[in-house]
């Protein structure tokens, strides 16, 4: 079975993905800190954080009258029993592993972005001030909880994990013979009692770097609480302290030598190794569960991205001429609200983002669909007698405060004159991969007046890049289209193919279809077009046939969709497409298997890694991709035959790249060189 899912896009270039079943992969290691060998941060993390997801969905189940029962350990069968009852059909756990990763990844960019910072890492006994950033983490995790910045609270749970972990690493806790965790760290009204002082000899000479405890007896019997120095750039430490230990730790060559982490399990430190990870998990679930309680039980889920389908998002122009259009969108969101209301489909929230001229906002957020009516409902169409408007500034600010991987739909009838903001909204993009579709109700044909001046192509260049769609309708017809929004509202939706031909050529598009697609819509963007399907036993249908042997098929403004028929779908298609005009060319489907990616770079250090690129990577450069894939027994249950970057426009062009098998079940993609992204005529 091979699943060709294509769903990340940078610099117009989309992932191209063949997926095998394979047997079941060994247990994760990414950021080592806390051992080198069977436990690390992200390990440590992510026992923590699954136990914690678990018992959260038992307490919600029960609440709610249903069993928690997974049928499997994997994120997909988390999410689904976690759902309950109304969790029929397809469930995606992707939201749930991309949540997990950006936690994990934060957690190891502590060993990047902080190197040499002690309080981070409760190096140098600096224990009062890492003490706060734990506390004063929290209290902005639970802020940002509150304040519905998913985002931004997993970010700081990463690095607050990190630094509550390396406590029992990096301190003798474990050697004085506790095996509880010290609950004094999250906690800011209890004291750190017993701290050895900067002038207290903590540490025997060892000058093998390898002594089984070169604590002192004193040390041990007043059970004074030390940690080793860490000098990354100095080896200067107080006379008599211990050392971190390690290559990177320049204080260890001074005497006392050696040092007393136990970030790597050796035959030395076993025992103190074994202690320390299983303080070091317990005192996260310990924090995990301070947070759960401070938050309740529904918010903890959202943060780990345990929710329905995706979040709903429209950004409304409200000048004068957009009556018709506002009515439109009221009704879609409506009759989403009504359909899917109690189901897998409905969405986890609602954004709102009306924007007029010369004003924009303010962004309306909410979980509850009586509230998304009400709001939507308030929307009046007037002013804006010039025909740019400020779409790109009301689409920044849903792009900045909507979670990443939302649906975004812009309603508008007019150019931007905001142009300047292109380039941030691209950006943008990139970072959140948010997909972003236009509804454009104005007269084909418009052009620009001047390089700088604005046109409706921006908007197709816009959307292209995020893997949505540019659709131009007549105000009449824009009821026909909104029909788009109905099959995105779903849940476990992938995109199977992309493509765009500026301009316009007449080419065969091969597809290949597996059994686990199912709902395959086709959508072909474009004027003066025409198209045949051709499906794996032959049969052919032309767009001149609205239903025919292979799907019906829906024509209004410059949108062609086609929804195929449930009976044999499965085996390469052939979708031939003629046209001089420019044209896009998407198919979606649902199914539990997809794919995660970040583009990312290494990072040296003590502990090394890799960190998720800042930007996009450049055309013609090498890349390095980080890969999960994903299948309805999650990521142990598949693997990545064939990985390369295509360009969704222009000539077809595969940049293949070499894969490299993680542990913890990721793939490290690398890329000779990204595919340089054709020119958009204008």
């Amino acid at each position: 079975m091979t699943h060709s899912s294509m769903q990340g896009f940078v610099m117009n270039s989309l992932l191209v993905i063949a997926l095998l079943p394979l047997a079941l992969l060994g247990p994760g290691m990414a950021f080592v800190s806390i051992g080198g060998g069977a436990s690390t941060h992200v390990s440590i993390t992510g026992t923590a954080l699954l136990q914690k997801v678990q018992e959260t969905c038992r307490a919600v189940a029960e609440k709610n009258g249903y069993e928690f029962n997974p049928t499997g350990s994997s994120p997909e069968e988390l999410v689904q029993a976690c759902l309950g009852p109304t969790a029929k059909g397809e469930v995606s756990g992707a939201k749930f592993h991309s949540a997990l990763q950006e936690i994990y990844t934060q957690n190891g960019l502590v060993d990047r972005d902080f190197v040499n910072s002690a309080p981070h890492h409760f190096n140098s006994e600096a224990f009062l001030e890492g003490r706060s950033l734990i506390t004063q983490g929290m209290v902005t995790i639970k802020i940002n909880i509150h304040n519905e910045n998913f985002q931004a609270a997993r970010t700081t749970l990463g690095r607050v994990l990190h630094t509550l972990q390396d406590f029992y690493s990096h301190s003798n806790w474990v050697e004085l013979g506790y095996t509880k965790p010290y609950i004094n760290l999250i906690n800011p009204g209890l004291p750190l009692d017993n701290l050895a002082d900067v002038n207290t000899p903590t540490c025997s000479d060892c000058a093998s770097g390898t002594c089984p405890n070169q604590l002192l007896p004193n040390i041990l019997k007043d059970k004074k609480l030390t940690s080793g120095y860490m000098g990354v750039f100095s080896s200067f430490k107080p006379k008599g302290k211990c050392s971190h230990g390690g290559a990177a730790d320049l204080t260890s060559k001074i005497n006392p030598r050696g040092g007393i982490n136990k970030d790597e399990r050796r035959q030395d430190n076993l025992a103190f190794y074994n202690a320390a990870v299983k303080a070091a998990t317990d005192a996260s679930l310990e924090l995990l569960q301070d947070l759960r309680l401070a938050v309740g039980d529904d918010d903890f889920l959202r943060m780990m991205g345990i929710a329905r389908s995706s979040v709903l998002c429209f950004v409304i122009d409200t000048t004068g001429s957009m009556s018709d259009d506002i009515e439109e969108a009221r009704s879609v969101v409506y009759q989403i609200i009504d359909k899917y209301k109690g189901t897998q489909d409905e969405p986890s929230e609602y954004i709102l983002v009306p924007f007029n001229d010369p004003e924009f906002g303010p962004m309306i957020r909410t979980t509850h669909a009586d509230k998304m009516k009400e709001e939507i409902s308030k929307l009046k169409a007037s002013g804006g007698d010039d025909a740019p408007e400020m779409c790109l500034s009301g689409l920044q600010l849903a792009l900045t405060g909507a979670p990443s991987s939302s649906d975004i739909y812009v309603f508008t009838d007019a150019t931007a004159k905001d142009i300047e903001l292109k380039d941030t909204i691209e950006a943008l993009i990139s970072s959140t991969k948010s997909k972003v579709s236009f509804f454009i109700t104005a007269p084909f044909g418009r052009r620009r007046r001047s390089l700088r001046a604005a046109s409706f192509d921006d908007y197709k260049d816009i959307a292209l890049l995020s893997g949505g769609q540019a659709i131009q309708v007549s105000k009449s017809e824009l009821s026909q289209a909104t029909d788009i929004i109905l099959d995105t509202s779903t849940s476990a939706l992938v995109t199977v193919l992309q493509r765009a031909r500026n301009p316009g050529t007449q080419e065969t598009f091969p597809v290949t279809l597996d059994e686990s697609l199912k709902n395959i819509t086709i959508y072909i963007t474009g004027t003066s077009i025409t198209f045949t399907l051709t499906n794996p036993a032959g049969v052919t249908q032309s767009q001149s046939e609205s239903s025919g042997k292979l799907g019906t098929i829906q024509t209004v403004g410059n949108l062609h969709r086609i929804r195929l028929n449930s009976d044999k779908q499965a085996g390469t298609w052939q979708i031939n497409i003629n046209s001089n005009q420019p044209y896009t060319l998407k198919i979606t489907g649902q199914s539990t298997i997809t794919f995660i990616y970040d583009f990312v770079e290494s990072f040296a250090g003590p502990h090394p890694g890799y960190a998720v690129l800042s930007g996009r990577p450049q055309a013609g450069q090498s890349a390095t991709l980080m890969l999960t894939v994903m299948g309805r027994r999650g990521p142990s249950s598949m693997t990545a035959e064939q990985v390369g970057l295509a360009k969704v426009s222009g000539p077809e062009s595969v940049s293949n790249g070499v894969l490299t098998q993680m542990d913890n079940g990721e793939i490290l993609v690398t890329v000779d060189a990204v595919p340089k992204k054709s020119l958009w005529s204008l």
